[in-house]
């Protein structure tokens, strides 16, 4: 009927269960709604990883210095959820350039099947990480929100193997495949 108005009280009152609701006979109890938001298209964040890295001569290890991440994913409506994010996809991603190998023998048998050969990296492996916020809101969606976390696995394999060559540039060696071994970088700084 048109002009028929009903307060949310009362709605709220006819939605609860209960002898004294003033719903009509045979409607049952309860409030439900359904509603999908679809954007017309997907918005992407977008991050920069810098890393400065040392590089034992003698054991060819790679040590993280320092570690910095700006990265944008528009309005950042939870700081401490955002970050953690960003933190645990740059650990992925460390893991991946400095340790985790999936590794088979010459007959095709998995050699790091389980978590005691596969080498997860430990928290002490992870440095320190500064973040810095960039915010650039999107115009795609009403709350101005982008990605945030997939590009932190991705960037820091590129960024400490530039790093690591950067350091070991008087050795001209150059990495190209991950994880990056000590002793691949031991043999190359050996000279020839």
């Amino acid at each position: 009927m048109p002009g028929a108005r009903i307060s949310l009280a009362q709605v709220a009152q006819a939605a609860r269960p209960g002898w004294d609701n003033p719903r009509p006979p045979g409607v049952e109890a309860g409030l439900e709604e359904t509603a999908y938001w679809q954007p017309e298209t997907v918005t992407w964040s977008y991050a920069v990883h810098v890393a400065i890295v040392e590089v034992d001569r003698e054991t060819g290890r790679v040590g993280i210095e320092n570690y910095a991440v700006a990265h944008d994913c528009g309005v950042v409506v939870n700081p401490m959820l955002v970050e953690g994010q960003i933190m645990g996809g740059a650990a992925q991603g460390l893991g991946g350039i400095l340790s985790e190998a999936i590794v088979y023998d010459a007959n095709g048998q998995l050699l790091s099947g389980s978590l005691m050969d596969y080498a997860l990296p430990t928290a002490g492996d992870i440095p320190a990480m500064q973040i810095v916020h960039q915010h650039s809101p999107s115009p795609l969606n009403p709350l101005g929100v982008k990605g945030v976390g997939e590009g932190g696995a991705v960037a820091p394999p590129a960024a400490i193997a530039n790093a690591v060559c950067d350091a070991l540039a008087p050795f001209g060696i150059e990495v190209n495949t991950t994880p990056i071994k000590p002793e691949q970088l031991v043999r190359a700084m050996q000279p020839v």
